[in-house]
């Protein structure tokens, strides 16, 4: 007598399916087919092997009514239960999953996630996940993926979630959208999750989604929409993850959300995963090495929601627009604005450190040397306060701006009286190249300066980084151009007092904005409540550029007179022509020249020479010659 072997079907089963099934049960496995509605109340034994060829909610439905007798499962693949098949590696082919079906070493106690008491296959969708559901495996064109990203991109809005798990624990924040995932298997589940994840380990797993500023969310659409490479022990900053057995989730407004696919919505979300409820056999899409495993169900939750918003950052999501930049929480730089507070305030290590500084860049100034004039700029306290006054031009911390202005006034008067005091009494009376480098500033210098205060709040906003605050020192040069400013004084020449602060000013001015819109990209500041501070800044930045750029011009024209003189360097009679420099500031150019030759040159040599200098470069020039005589 043939063993006999229920098979459960629904209501809009293919009958010559059915008949099909049944010839193959016959012959390849000598059962005979018991066929029974779903909704039969049928006596089934323990670890009775059944057979499902059922829609995903006939299947859901037949399980929650029989799940407590511990039956053996195995799903009939068809086109009405694709969550189930991918939930379960389960086979498109009929007869391949008959033949999983038949192998007892793929019958597996599962875990099932409920969610209000509703057993869910593939994954819970709350809110929106903005491309989190896509399959890592997406093969969309270009086109689409470029629609979907800035369709998503104009649709951000944030809810308030409070989450409490297993454990107790409670979490208010603010998010786009939730998902949450049981079991995953990367290759053939609607995830960007790069990773299995555990059909045994009695653990659900929620990705909440929520970027901060607008460039915190484009960074996520396009590594979402672009790359496809998330897991949960990488996942961008703008995800957070919790893995625990039971999540309850509410908001202050009723929650939109849908469950494999179905749309529904309720105040309150009770997520719960009962460990190793079902007993099926799973589909041969599930490798032999990822079947049971021994997964200790006291495991401890996995919280990591540290860049989630919380606090101000929460409620200005919810009530306000998504800022462009992203918002540091107070907690997250109470420190940093302690230190930067103490550094804007004037001290006495400040002014002697100024005055040390401010001898040792003037001595070096005098010597021309470029060591002791670097180690002048490391000295140099100056920076400090520099990048509490950004800070306070960012928040618009009026403590911060003004005292800030004060020490730094302090500061430059500091070192203006010391090296004007240094050069009153020193003999000597020649301008150094060291000087002279720092009397024609252009917009190179700005750049610098630019480049440096972005460093300068960058470094500092970071502790593990401070160290690359002296590399910032030396680049951005504070006190030598200062020094150079108390030489012309010291002097009484105006175009030394005017060239050297003007590259001071430049200084300050370029630091200050840059590390002003760096506070603000970190998060430390709105951007409105930088706005008045910034537009100051900004003018006196334009003021400051126009005779940077008059000096860049004239450093550019430089150079394409000595560019075109190099061109003709070579005469007859192994006569050599070498620019030395060049000068704007009189009616004619006046270009310095060294002739090098084996003997003393003519004048009509040199006539010539000037002659065709004047022809490449089209204009009347002074040439200040200086021979060069080689002897072999």
């Amino acid at each position: 007598m043939k063993e006999t072997i229920k098979l459960f079907t629904g209501n809009k089963n293919d009958e010559q399916v059915l008949e099909t099934l049944s010839q193959h049960l016959v012959a390849h496995y000598k059962l005979q087919v018991q066929t029974l509605p779903f909704t039969d109340d049928v006596n089934l034994e323990e670890k009775e092997l059944v057979l499902l060829y059922l829609s995903d909610d006939e299947i859901k439905s037949f399980l929650k009514k029989n799940m407590h007798i511990n039956i053996l499962v195995g799903i009939i693949p068809n086109k009405l239960c694709s969550r189930v098949m991918r939930s379960y590696g389960i086979v498109v082919d009929m007869f391949e999953a008959l033949d999983d079906i038949f192998d007892r070493k793929r019958a597996q106690h599962v875990d099932v996630l409920f969610c209000n008491d509703e057993i869910t296959f593939n994954s819970i969708i709350i809110g929106n996940v903005h491309g989190l559901n896509q399959p890592s495996n997406m093969q969309n064109s270009i086109y689409f993926r470029i629609k979907s990203f800035f369709s998503n991109l104009v649709h951000l809005s944030f809810v308030d979630y409070n989450l409490i798990t297993s454990k107790g624990q409670n979490i208010e924040t603010a998010a786009t959208g939730i998902m949450i995932l049981e079991h995953a298997k990367h290759e053939f589940n609607a995830t960007l999750i790069n990773e299995d994840l555990s059909l045994h380990d009695g653990k659900l797993n929620a990705l909440i989604l929520a970027p901060s500023s607008i460039f915190s969310y484009v960074h996520y659409l396009i590594i979402s929409f672009f790359y496809h490479n998330f897991s949960l022990y990488k996942l961008p900053k703008s995800i957070g993850v919790i893995s625990t057995s039971k999540l309850d989730i509410s908001s202050s407004k009723p929650l939109d959300f849908i469950v494999d696919g179905v749309g529904m919505s309720a105040k309150n979300i009770n997520l719960e995963v009962k460990r190793d409820v079902l007993y099926i056999q799973l589909g041969r899409l599930i490798q032999e090495e990822e079947l049971e495993q021994n997964v200790d169900v006291e495991e401890k939750d996995i919280i990591k929601v540290a860049t989630l918003p919380k606090g101000d950052m929460r409620k200005l999501l919810i009530n306000e627009p998504v800022p462009l930049f992203k918002k540091a929480d107070e907690e997250d730089f109470k420190e940093l604005f302690v230190g930067l507070k103490q550094n804007a305030v004037l001290s006495t290590s400040f002014v002697v450190l100024m005055v040390l500084s401010t001898l040792l860049a003037t001595t070096g100034l005098f010597q021309s040397s470029a060591p002791v004039i670097i180690g002048a700029m490391i000295l140099a306290p100056l920076m400090a306060p520099i990048v509490s006054l950004s800070m306070g031009v960012a928040r618009g911390e009026q403590f911060l701006i003004k005292e800030s202005v004060w020490t730094l006034v302090i500061g430059v008067l500091t070192a203006l009286a010391f090296s004007s005091l240094f050069t009153f009494f020193m003999p000597l009376t020649t301008l150094t190249n060291e000087m002279s480098a720092r009397l024609n500033p252009n917009i190179l210098d700005l750049m610098v300066a630019i480049i440096s205060g972005i460093a300068g709040a960058y470094a500092n906003s970071k502790s593990e980084i401070a160290k690359s605050l002296a590399g910032v020192a030396i680049a951005v040069a504070l006190v030598p151009p200062l020094s150079v400013t108390g030489i012309g004084i010291g002097y009484g020449e105006l175009d030394i007092i005017y060239g050297s602060f003007l590259l001071f000013l430049t200084n300050l001015v370029g630091i200050t904005l840059a590390a002003t819109m760096t506070f603000l990209v970190l998060g430390y500041a709105p951007i409105y409540r930088a706005k008045k501070g910034i537009l100051y800044t900004s003018v006196f930045l334009a003021l400051v550029s126009i005779p940077l750029v008059i000096s860049f011009t004239i450093v550019l024209e430089k150079n394409e007179i000595i560019e075109k003189v190099r061109a003709i360097s070579s005469y007859e009679n192994k006569l050599f022509v070498n620019v030395i420099s060049v000068d704007l500031a009189f009616d004619k150019p006046n270009i310095s020249i060294e002739v090098s030759s084996d003997s003393l040159p003519t004048k009509e040599q040199l006539l010539g020479i000037k002659q065709d200098i004047e022809e490449v470069i089209k204009k009347e020039v002074t040439l200040e010659i200086t021979p060069k005589i080689r002897i072999n």
